[in-house]
């Protein structure tokens, strides 16, 4: 299988490179697969706006490309589960308006936004063109499925289908999210008010980033430094997981960074 990479993250804006990005699904093929994280994107914490999506899913359509999501953040971007399944549904709009459009697959995950890291239990959706049945799809999955695993683990999926069935538990689980996603975006606000007091330097990007991750900006070998000096780890790219901030360690990971930065 050949496989191309498109561009997504500027390092100079800290934002979406679209132009790069729309410019390389224009050299892809008829069916070629194009891989999309649906929000709350890992790594860089930045996501497309909702006038981007509607370009890349209209190149997606002209091109005759079959996308497939990443889900694995639902609920973590904005803390509306509609807010962040928007891309999904405009793309799924866009099959059933589109005349020879392709379908689309979901792999969605639960191990973030329901805490199940151990179980790995999700769900795979897929959309086909109206024009075409799904019973063709269903039966190479199962053939798939068979060959793979044959049966997978039910106690993480009964704990999903428990929540999502019951109006109680399913509210319940949506104000955590929501608590959850406030706390992350808490926690970046914090982070960038401390860095700029410490470099007065502008670092509003941290706080517009979005979900889990942050592309930093830091080099590899500031991170090396931050790990050796200060006991702060983060990836060599410079991506830092935000979950890990609290208000106890957040001046002493700002110090840390503008220690580090210095020339």
């Amino acid at each position: 299988m050949e496989i191309a990479e498109y561009p997504y993250f500027c390092h100079m804006t800290q934002q979406v490179d679209i132009v790069g990005m729309l410019d390389t699904l224009e050299h892809a093929g008829s069916n070629d697969v194009v891989i999309l994280q649906a929000c709350a994107h890992n790594p860089t914490g930045v996501d497309l706006s909702k006038s981007q999506w509607i370009q890349v899913a209209e190149k997606v359509q002209e091109k005759k490309l079959f996308a497939v999501f990443d889900s694995a953040y639902q609920g973590f971007a904005t803390g509306d589960i509609d807010d962040d399944a928007w891309a999904v549904r405009y793309f799924t709009e866009s099959i059933y308006k589109t005349q020879g459009a392709s379908g689309i697959c979901v792999a969605q995950s639960f191990s973030k936004n329901f805490g199940l890291y151990g179980e790995r239990v999700g769900a795979l959706h897929v959309v086909a063109p109206g024009n075409l049945s799904t019973q063709g799809v269903r039966g190479h999955l199962m053939a798939l499925a068979r060959a793979e695993y044959s049966n997978p683990p039910r106690f993480g999926a009964c704990i999903v289908e428990t929540v999502l069935g019951d109006k109680v538990l399913r509210s319940q689980w949506e104000t955590d999210l929501e608590t959850m996603s406030s706390r992350i975006q808490k926690m970046r606000g914090a982070l960038r008010q401390e860095l700029e007091k410490e470099t007065e330097k502008d670092w509003s990007y941290i706080e517009t980033q979005i979900g889990m991750f942050s592309y930093t900006g830091l080099t590899k070998e500031q991170v090396s430094r931050l790990r050796e000096d200060f006991h702060i780890y983060l990836l060599p790219s410079g991506r830092m997981s935000v979950c890990g901030l609290n208000e106890g360690n957040v001046k002493y990971v700002a110090r840390a960074v503008g220690e580090v930065i210095k020339v």
